[in-house]
């Protein structure tokens, strides 16, 4: 195929011919640029480790950046490989520090290039690329993630291992030019002597020595300069709920809480907000792994939902993180597709009860009937109140109880768990809590709690469920019955239970006649519920004959789901990366910061009001 130039028929260019020397389309070059730094520090650190690597072609293009300079080409290239390796994320995900490091990185490369070893095409390679991340560099505008001075110890931990990784691979690429046979004790001690830049127990001859304590001082030097770097920059705290903003977000679950069982879970302390410009709507979210995570519908008015979106998605996209929205309704996600482009995926279902429907009644509830009847028999009783109605001492010995009674270290839960009990401000919530007369319990006679959330008005949604291990199986069912028998007496006339992941899945799987994918998806399914317990909430959820109603996860890309996985699992508390704090302390409250995307004009407005 080929097109007609300056109206002449004769002159032909071809149509690919003219997208090359076009280049690539502007959205495309942060992803490029990362993946070429990737290749080029595999590279680089190849042939520093390995001195005669050469890859024909492939190697030429170590020459993009920094490569191997004279005597300590092999020193350098390790460093330069780490480097890049280090610096390839932030520029695919079009960071503006990764962005002037490289820029700050590619005038040196080509200089020392031309310098040591006089290779002009070298030096132009580079220069090439630095043209091409300026002409570019509005690509690259995406502002800090969340960060704190702890990240300097991952880095010296991470960094540090590579470093003794690749020292132990440098020191054992010249056996010939070995003297002796050390073993691997010694080969350790001669690196971690040479990360601190002294001589080691080993030895070579013809010069390699040289080489191999180069490489290890550099990867030393450069273990603990981005570990200082990374101690002594300004902390970028995480968006936190502020005082303001909860006061905000309380006044529209006022007035729209009764849209959404999740809405009282916004109002989690470790989550930030984004505001419609009208105020009437609002998005809570949090940043997990460089996902921008939200859960449940956007709160407040149905009709300024968009302008909301719109802010999550700006602030997203200053910081190059990938959105997703964890458990929204069909009306949110519909919402959300429309106003972002973004697709929706059938997530599960959430157990909803009627309590004017709820009865003990019948077959189907014969074996609910059945265990709470044991347990009352067996000397437990139950009580209900809002947790305005209980006194201080009672509430300070639920909170003990519900800690101690937890069953991982971690406290789980994000899109449907609140983290506190009995706070300022929550005082329509309700706990129903199980009794036995136990002298020897440090609780008293408190056996098992339960505690819901207010949804509206006329709602609540369950938050916490927490029983002693010593107490009768069924403490869960028996608590969850004596709430939904007393909630005519609180007003309430809705129950959400848990949420049940993939329960059409779970449920159509078990029928006659399931194909054989959805056999195997059920059985994937029920494999998994050995770590997420996903048919056992599905099967507990169903004893209390609950409507099911289907929630959704909202993403931007297929490619996305796995890391939009992940994150979930972090910020559920299934997954626990982060390192023990044994200094940690209360810092002071910090004023609220704007959101990224408010243009300075508008920043001291944004202030203002927040004030």
């Amino acid at each position: 195929m080929s097109v007609t130039v300056d109206g002449d028929k004769s002159r032909l260019v071809p149509v690919r011919a003219r997208r090359i020397l076009r280049g690539p389309r502007p959205e495309k070059v942060p992803g490029l640029v990362g993946t070429a730094c990737s290749v080029i520090g595999l590279i680089d650190i190849a042939a520093g480790v390995f001195p005669r690597f050469r890859i024909s072609r492939m190697h030429a293009l170590a020459e993009f950046l920094p490569g191997t300079l004279g005597s300590l080409s092999a020193a350098l290239s390790l460093s330069t490989g780490v480097l890049l390796l280090l610096l390839s994320h932030g520029l695919k995900r079009n960071k503006r520090r990764a962005w002037r490091a490289a820029v700050a990185l590619l005038p040196i490369g080509a200089a020392a290039q031309f310098v040591w070893r006089h290779s002009l095409g070298g030096a132009l390679l580079s220069l090439l690329l630095l043209a091409l991340l300026i002409r570019h560099r509005d690509q690259f505008t995406a502002l800090p993630d969340p960060r704190s001075r702890w990240r300097a110890l991952a880095n010296f931990a991470v960094v540090g291992a590579g470093s003794i990784a690749l020292g132990l691979a440098v020191v054992s690429a010249h056996p010939r030019r070995l003297i002796g046979n050390p073993s691997l004790a010694d080969r350790l001690e001669h690196v971690l002597y040479g990360l601190l830049g002294v001589e080691g127990p080993l030895a070579y001859d013809k010069g390699v020595g040289w080489t191999v304590s180069y490489s290890l001082g550099a990867l030393g030097m450069l273990t603990a300069l981005t570990t200082i770097y990374l101690a002594f920059r300004p902390e970028h705290p995480a968006a936190r709920l502020t005082p303001e903003d909860e006061t905000r977000l309380r006044a529209l679950l006022d007035r729209h809480g009764g849209r959404d069982s999740l809405g009282h879970f916004a109002l989690r302390h470790d989550k930030g907000v984004v505001f419609s410009p009208s105020g009437k709507a609002a998005v809570c979210y949090r940043v997990v792994s460089g996902v921008m995570l939200a859960s449940g519908d956007p709160i407040g008015d149905v009709e300024a939902w968009p302008g909301a979106i719109e802010r999550f998605m700006d602030e997203a996209k200053a910081h190059s993180w990938t959105p997703a929205v964890m458990g929204c309704s069909e009306t949110g996600g519909q919402v959300w597709t429309r106003e972002t482009g973004l697709d929706a995926l059938e997530l599960g279902d959430e157990a909803v009860v009627d309590v004017a429907d709820f009865s003990l009644t019948g077959r189907a509830m014969r074996n609910v009937r059945q265990m709470v009847k044991r347990i009352e028999r067996n000397g437990y009783t139950t009580r209900v109140r809002r947790v305005r109605d209980l006194d201080e001492d009672e509430l300070d010995r639920i909170r003990r109880a519900a800690a101690d009674w937890r069953g991982t270290d971690t406290e789980r839960g994000f899109s449907m768990a609140l983290g506190r009990i009995g706070a300022p401000g929550d005082g329509d919530a309700v706990i129903a809590t199980a009794h036995k007369a136990d002298d020897a319990s440090p609780y008293g006679d408190l056996k098992a709690i339960i505690h819901f959330v207010p949804w509206g008005t006329d709602g609540m949604s369950l938050e916490l469920m927490r029983r002693d291990r010593s107490a009768d199986p069924g403490m869960n069912e028996l608590l969850i019955v004596a709430a939904l028998q007393s909630s005519p007496t609180l007003g309430i006339a809705r129950v959400s239970l848990n949420f049940a992941m993939f329960r059409a899945a779970l449920a159509r799987g078990e029928k006659i006649g399931a194909g054989p994918v959805l056999r195997l998806w059920r059985g994937l399914l029920v494999f998994l519920s050995r770590w997420f317990q996903i048919e056992s909430l599905y099967k507990f959820n169903a004893k209390f004959q609950p409507r099911w109603e289907p929630r959704f996860l909202v993403y931007r890309q297929s490619r996305d789901l796995p890391r939009i996985g992940f994150a979930a699992l972090q910020a559920e508390g299934f997954v626990h990366l982060s390192l023990p704090r044994p200094f940690a302390h209360t810092r002071p409250a910090t004023a609220p910061r704007p959101c990224a995307h408010i243009v300075p004009a508008r920043a001291a407005e944004h202030e203002a009001h927040a004030a």
